[in-house]
């Protein structure tokens, strides 16, 4: 668990040891995959070139996703970062615990706890705003039931998971994230990738850097 992870003024309270810890200051228009890929270069690979150093950053952060959902949004955005100038995108950062943020603090509408703990991706584009993607499976609506004869999963709704996270939600939104939700399963079909393809360009395009 992290506090003031956005903030950059950061302390682990445990599991510190499968903690990355973006010790830079972020710049005023977030944070950018070349920065991202500086640090990691600086703290874990100095002498490796800033290619070798970001396919090794991207390598680490997909081990930390173990749901082929997650993979897919991962691995599909990052393909961007091999188009001209995708060093200067915004870096999808996954698996980020939020659990305290000071700019809810300050503003003195809320205490600064946030609810929930870990989000599934972060991105923070050069306009200033907060952006959570979730990636729900059946678990985040659903209680699971015994497996049936042939070994098989399934899962009954439950209205209270589902309250549960849209009252989550709202205290994100208040907190001023910006959130978006995919179903695990749409993300499995065919066109899972094409899906993800097209949310990013349409979410990057509104979030552009201000103009001066």
């Amino acid at each position: 668990m992290l506090r003031d992870a956005v903030n950059n003024d950061v302390e682990i309270v445990q599991n510190a040891h499968n903690c990355l810890v973006y010790s830079d200051p972020l710049s005023a228009h977030g944070l950018t995959w070349r920065q991202l890929v500086r640090w990691w270069r600086a703290d874990r690979m100095p002498s490796a070139d800033e290619r070798t150093a970001a396919d090794a950053l991207y390598r680490h952060l997909y081990r930390s996703l173990d749901s082929l959902p997650e993979q897919t949004v991962l691995h599909t955005y990052c393909a961007r970062y091999a188009e001209p100038a995708g060093f200067e995108l915004p870096a999808l950062i996954p698996q980020v615990y939020l659990h305290y943020d000071p700019y809810t603090r300050k503003s003195g509408a809320h205490s600064g706890s946030l609810y929930r703990q870990r989000m599934d991706f972060l991105l923070l584009p050069p306009d200033r705003s907060r952006i959570v993607i979730e990636v729900d499976g059946a678990h985040h609506y659903g209680t699971k039931n015994k497996p049936d004869t042939k070994g098989r999963s399934t899962y009954t709704a439950s209205p209270e998971l589902y309250s549960e996270m849209v009252a989550e939600d709202r205290r994100l939104r208040l907190a001023d994230y910006e959130i978006y939700r995919f179903g695990g399963w749409e993300l499995t079909r065919p066109n899972g990738s094409q899906i993800i393809s097209d949310f990013f360009t349409e979410l990057l395009a509104r979030h552009k850097k201000p103009t001066p």
